[in-house]
């Protein structure tokens, strides 16, 4: 009884598929928000060069596995009145974004290119608008989160990517390139000057033990 045992166990062992763990970081290769002016208002963008957060996939048999991400990223957007509109507006935050992903790794002997699609939800996080107005003399200083421009602080949509697995001892060191298109947009403008880009590329770089 106690070599079937054994056997058993060690089968199992056998067929256990590891669970990855790790962190991912990158760089956006689009724009959180798209900004214009007009004759009264402008209205300015600013879109931190980075992407980091922590990252986990269960890697199962024939080259597949499943991906679950957690990335943060910061932003910022100011606007200004024009032709004597004594209005600033400054708006920081961030947002966290959930990609849940169905990956193929092809074979290969050291760097495994693969593939990836799924789904992905979007969350802003410490949204915060500073607002200064000025009258004559006076100033007027107000703020909030949930500004004018705000339309949704939650959207999904669908992810595609590409890259290489790179197994270094107990490491996989994986390089890729994401696309995401986003069902609803962050911010709309009531006036058409500053929106959220519903096209996202990212370039990761993810480190898994």
């Amino acid at each position: 009884m106690r070599p079937l045992c054994l056997f058993i166990l060690t089968a199992a062992a056998g067929v256990a598929q590891p669970f990855g763990v790790g962190i991912k970081g990158g760089v956006p290769m689009t724009d959180f928000l798209n900004a214009a002016r007009s004759q009264t208002f402008s209205f300015s963008a600013n879109t931190n060069r980075y992407v980091i957060g922590p990252a986990a996939e269960l890697r199962l048999p024939f080259g597949l596995g499943i991906e679950l991400d957690a990335l943060y990223r910061h932003y910022s957007y100011t606007g200004g009145g024009l032709a004597g509109v004594a209005l600033n507006i400054v708006t920081t935050g961030g947002a966290w974004e959930f990609p849940l992903l169905a990956k193929y790794r092809f074979k290969a002997p050291i760097a495994r290119p693969f593939v990836e699609a799924g789904v992905a939800w979007d969350k802003l996080s410490g949204l915060t608008q500073d607002v200064t107005r000025t009258v004559g003399s006076v100033i007027n200083r107000s703020s909030t989160s949930t500004p004018a421009e705000l339309h949704k602080d939650v959207t999904r949509g669908f992810v595609i990517g590409g890259g290489l697995d790179v197994k270094l001892l107990l490491i996989h060191v994986s390089p890729e390139i994401r696309y995401t298109h986003w069902g609803s947009q962050h911010f709309i403008d009531p006036n058409g000057l500053l929106h959220s880009n519903q096209n996202q590329g990212e370039f990761l770089v993810g480190i898994t033990f």
